[in-house]
């Protein structure tokens, strides 16, 4: 009797492992020209809890190829400093907060030390990196970490094995683009996310967002790509159109042309340029590319 019983035990086990590794995100699975890649929704931060990851994402990893990130990281952290150095700062000698009318700069500065942040310790900084660095912080009043992101750990399984890592852009770019606003509008991104943590909202929504990936919900995703198309403050307006819109078709022609050239790898990318009618998934189909959705 004693076999059976461990054989039952065993599969139980198993089956518990299965449970733990949930579906989380959005998988969906492109095909053309003869060609298959997998096209994962990721998240910039995460708990020890999603790993390992569920088996078909686990599996399409394994026979890749070729793993493509929006940035790999860990690839060159002298650059990425350097990128941000350049476009997250504010010149040598520039006077930064100092500069702005002085019932403004109160306001940010009353805002940033509700939020526990000490103004002279961010003042050099431009203000969409001091809203960056907040939003990081509101992630580890939830829990999250941004060294378990995603992204990073699939990094770490391409290094583990022999999937080649290619980046769709460059943090250069990144960080240039996240500095393209006027340093006006800057500071009124960094106003209405002082703001948003003030009320709660940017709390809220970051939750909502994290507990829509861990389920995998389509329905709480689609919820949340209709809201960002009717977002009109100015971090709405500049997360839509600059953030997601203008990237996602650049995006779009690398991932068409990673299909054409090589069968079974992986494209991850965060999870917001695959939601709504300019989401990845939708402009992989306008050019005439099958989508299917997994999760």
């Amino acid at each position: 009797m004693r076999r059976p019983i461990i054989v039952v035990f065993l599969s139980l086990f198993l089956m518990a492992v299965q449970a733990v590794a949930a579906e989380r995100g959005a998988l969906f699975k492109v095909t053309g020209k003869g060609n298959t890649l997998y096209l994962y929704g990721t998240i910039h931060a995460g708990k020890p809890e999603f790993y390992p990851l569920e088996p078909r994402i686990r599996a399409a990893m394994a026979a890749a190829p070729t793993l493509a990130l929006e940035v790999d990281a860990a690839r060159d952290p002298a650059a990425m400093m350097a990128a941000f150095q350049q476009h997250g700062m504010f010149p040598a000698g520039s006077p930064g907060i100092a500069a702005l009318p002085a019932e403004r700069r109160q306001r940010i500065e009353s805002g940033l030390r509700k939020q526990g942040v000490d103004p002279a310790a961010v003042a050099q900084m431009k203000p969409w990196m001091v809203a960056t660095i907040l939003a990081v912080a509101d992630l580890g009043k939830l829990g999250y970490n941004p060294a378990l992101g995603v992204d990073a750990h699939l990094a770490h399984l391409a290094r583990g094995g022999n999937t080649r890592i290619a980046e769709l852009e460059s943090a250069q770019y990144q960080a240039a683009l996240l500095n393209r606003m006027s340093d006006d509008d800057q500071w009124g991104l960094l106003e209405e996310a002082l703001e948003n943590m003030a009320s709660g909202r940017q709390l809220r929504e970051a939750r909502e967002m994290f507990d829509a990936y861990e389920r995998a919900d389509q329905a709480a995703l689609d919820g949340i790509a209709r809201r960002l198309e009717s977002d009109t403050t100015l971090t709405g307006k500049f997360t839509r159109e600059v953030v997601l819109y203008e990237r996602n078709g650049p995006m779009a022609d690398k991932v068409a042309a990673m299909l054409a050239s090589e069968n079974n790898a992986v494209v991850a990318v965060g999870l917001l340029h695959l939601l709504g009618k300019n989401g990845l998934p939708e402009l992989l189909r306008q050019r005439g590319i099958a989508v299917e959705r997994v999760y």
